[in-house]
């Protein structure tokens, strides 16, 4: 009997963060297509670099920081926790996986927080913020356009709003069914384009995302 053929994944996060999902998700065919570019704003540097303490929701804001030189940060996330740590900081990771689940590690905070940020953020967080990134808006390759203009199954993972929004624009007229696996609720709510299944991870994470992926194909855990 034949090997059942599973969907392509087509990831849309900037191409070092797409390529380690792939790496998590072995078995399963990948094409790259970012919808977003990181490009750094103009910030006040001296000020983040003198902060008592840093919220952080993303690991594209950790360098805007500076050397963490042991200050304490609240991380959104176990990748953003990783990075955290990796540049210096004493990092305190969420319970939850979202922004929200720092807003009790804040309040208990007796430092100045500043929370460093891209243009586009989910939710604002009740401290000082500062934009140090936008994420810019990419076309679809042409690889991905023949992917969507095709008849075999697509696994679309939504790994936020913003890009939820952008892919549902760029998928409207994919003939290829689409399934699509979201990192949150929020992303999923994001979402305005054609799909024949969906799921929403139990965690909102990569792992989290992984098993949604695992969930929706019938697979197994690896």
């Amino acid at each position: 009997m034949p090997a059942r053929k599973l969907p392509t994944l087509l990831l849309t996060r900037p191409r070092p963060d797409s390529q380690r999902f792939a790496d998590m998700v072995p078995g399963f065919a990948a094409i790259i297509s970012p919808i977003l570019r990181i490009v750094p704003v103009d910030h006040d540097a001296a000020r983040l670099h003198a902060a008592e303490g840093l919220v952080f929701t993303s690991g594209h804001a950790i360098a805007s920081a500076g050397p963490g030189r042991g200050r304490p940060a609240l991380c959104v996330g176990p990748r953003t926790a990783e990075l955290a740590r990796q540049a210096g900081f004493d990092v305190t990771e969420g319970a939850t996986g979202e922004a929200s689940g720092l807003l009790p590690l804040i309040a208990a905070s007796d430092r100045r927080l500043i929370h460093p940020h891209g243009r586009h953020v989910a939710r604002e967080l009740p401290v000082e913020g500062v934009v140090v990134y936008d994420q810019q808006p990419l076309p679809l390759t042409a690889q991905a356009q023949d992917l969507l203009a095709g008849t075999d199954v697509v696994l679309l993972p939504l790994f936020s709003p913003r890009s939820a929004m952008l892919l549902s624009r760029a998928v409207r007229h994919a003939t290829a069914p689409l399934w699509i696996a979201g990192i949150s609720r929020a992303a999923i709510d994001a979402w305005d384009g054609p799909a024949a299944r969906t799921r929403i991870a139990a965690r909102p994470d990569a792992c989290g995302l992984v098993g949604a992926i695992r969930r929706l194909t019938g697979t197994e855990p690896c």
